[in-house]
């Protein structure tokens, strides 16, 4: 891609996403999120209308007398989207790939967080941590993870969620509102996601095609895994091989739901042909 015609990708998605952010997901992020930043200021007496819930029964039995624990909204948040950028992202039959609504969702948030002054950072990742760009503010930054998003090359082309989440782990010391975008075909990262649950605020994001759910009879086909590159001819005749398939699928999607669920995290689910913006209004309506 020649810079002229990325930095017209680069705009065209600015536009689009920046309207989505300013005018129906920026009051949305701040509803579902905002409120969750509260750092302990103070005590005070108890006065009539107060929440029972913030009462300090240590300084309550203290003074023989009801005291309530005031919180402080933090001023700033910070948000990283952790984004997929295997060999399985370029998969599209509805004139999308999945890369193109990922890359619209991330944007959407991105511009969503920095409408409300939070920190936005971005880690891509393969089997391993290809990219990782610290929170920050401000426009040009926002400009330049939708630049890294559309254009950037990884060496692999296989997928380690666990590896990711681990390096996230490790680098986001402070909590942090954590959106991974992929489409989730891989397992064993249940232990890993437990720990980043309880540290981070997370939401998995799972962006898919519905040609990837089944094979059609197609007769014998040569496929290439997206992912490993290796190529084998595959009789989708049979009722076995597309049954086995299916099967393979489906149970990566349970793993994903089920995990996430487990964990304590959010889950959402969009199919490339549908809108993402119904889904993360949805979303963020039922979290808020």
């Amino acid at each position: 891609m020649d810079t002229k015609e990325l930095l017209k990708k680069v705009r065209k998605i600015e536009i689009k996403t920046r309207r989505l952010s300013d005018h129906i997901f920026g009051g949305e992020y701040h509803s579902t999120f905002k409120g969750r930043g509260m750092t302990f200021s103070e005590v005070r007496q108890y006065q009539f209308g107060d929440d029972v819930r913030s009462i300090d029964w240590n300084v309550t039995a203290r003074y023989n007398e009801p005291y309530v624990k005031v919180f402080e909204e933090e001023r700033e948040l910070t948000m990283m989207l952790m984004v997929d950028v295997s060999g399985s992202e370029l998969f599209g039959t509805n004139n999308q790939f999945k890369k193109e609504i990922i890359t619209e969702i991330s944007a959407t948030l991105a511009y969503s967080a920095l409408q409300n002054n939070d920190k936005v950072g971005l880690l891509l990742f393969t089997n391993e941590v290809e990219l990782y760009i610290p929170p920050k503010k401000g426009k040009s930054h926002a400009l330049r993870i939708i630049r890294e998003l559309l254009e950037f090359s990884p060496k692999s082309s296989e997928t380690d969620l666990g590896a990711a989440l681990k390096f996230l782990t490790n680098v986001m010391k402070k909590k942090a509102i954590v959106f991974v975008l992929s489409d989730f075909i891989t397992d064993d990262y249940l232990q890993t996601l437990r720990i980043t649950g309880k540290k981070h605020d997370l939401t998995g994001i799972r962006v898919f095609d519905e040609r990837e759910e089944t094979i059609p009879n197609l007769g014998m086909v040569q496929m290439q895994d997206a992912e490993t590159g290796a190529i084998q001819l595959v009789n989708t005749q049979s009722k076995k091989v597309r049954m086995a398939y299916g099967k393979h699928y489906s149970e990566r999607v349970a793993y994903f739901q089920e995990t996430f669920t487990k964990s304590g995290c959010g889950v959402l689910s969009c199919r490339v042909d549908e809108s993402y913006v119904k889904k993360l209004l949805g979303y963020f309506k039922r979290r808020g």
